[in-house]
């Protein structure tokens, strides 16, 4: 096995690296996003997360934040699917250098959080062990989790975003036998691949929808209007 790419993630040149802020040498949070092939859903996912940080974070925060992403069945080495690169072009997010990768266990390990596009995913993950129940949740079931939890009681930025990070997973796996779906298809992220382009658009906008709260709570910093 390999060890993952670092280079995918904000703050290690990826589309706009954030300088790191003060704090501990070495200091990281890593959010795994996790689908099937590594050419949708899971690089859609990616891309707008970092995209949406550098937009609330600017140039000035946000260092140690490492934002990732894999396939349960990755496409090794694939380039994303034209119509998810589209996706990516709405929202304004960079979609260059991009290719598919398999998930390994290294991935899992070296995550804080992962994030999977559906429940199948989420137990795919856990089921390699590593510890990884506590930090693995699909997008929409942290959003909703996130949703409840009081920002007043995560660290302020000030304190580093890393801190802040790890705080919000500790508060949401907290949470989780209190918060049920109200359906099993709500925590659900459907696959895209092989749609036309309106279906890919949908599904985008259901990824933004669901990583809109999910920024806000890492960073404390809304949308910009």
């Amino acid at each position: 096995m390999t060890a993952p790419d670092t280079g995918r993630g904000i703050g290690e040149g990826g589309d706009r690296a954030i300088p790191a802020q003060p704090g501990p040498p070495g200091e990281t949070f890593r959010i795994l996003h996790v689908s099937t092939g590594n050419v949708c859903r899971s690089p859609i996912t990616e891309r707008l997360t970092r995209h949406f940080l550098t937009d609330r974070l600017g140039d000035a925060r946000g260092g140690g934040l490492i934002v990732e992403s894999a396939g349960t069945w990755g496409h090794e080495g694939a380039p994303m699917e034209a119509n998810a690169e589209a996706v990516l072009a709405d929202f304004g997010a960079d979609a260059s250098g991009f290719t598919g990768r398999e998930l390994l266990d290294e991935h899992v390990i070296m995550a804080d959080l992962v994030l999977t596009a559906t429940r199948d995913h989420r137990a795919q993950v856990i089921s390699m062990g590593h510890s990884a129940g506590l930090r693995t949740f699909t997008l929409k079931e942290f959003t909703r989790l996130v949703r409840a939890i009081d920002p007043a009681t995560l660290p302020p930025l000030e304190d580093g975003v890393v801190e802040r990070a790890r705080a919000l997973v500790r508060a949401a796996a907290a949470l989780r036998g209190w918060l049920l779906a109200p359906t099993p298809e709500a925590d659900e992220v459907h696959d895209p691949y092989g749609a036309p382009l309106p279906f890919f658009r949908s599904i985008g906008e259901e990824i933004h929808q669901a990583l809109d709260p999910v920024v806000t709570a890492l960073t404390g910093v809304r949308a910009r209007a």
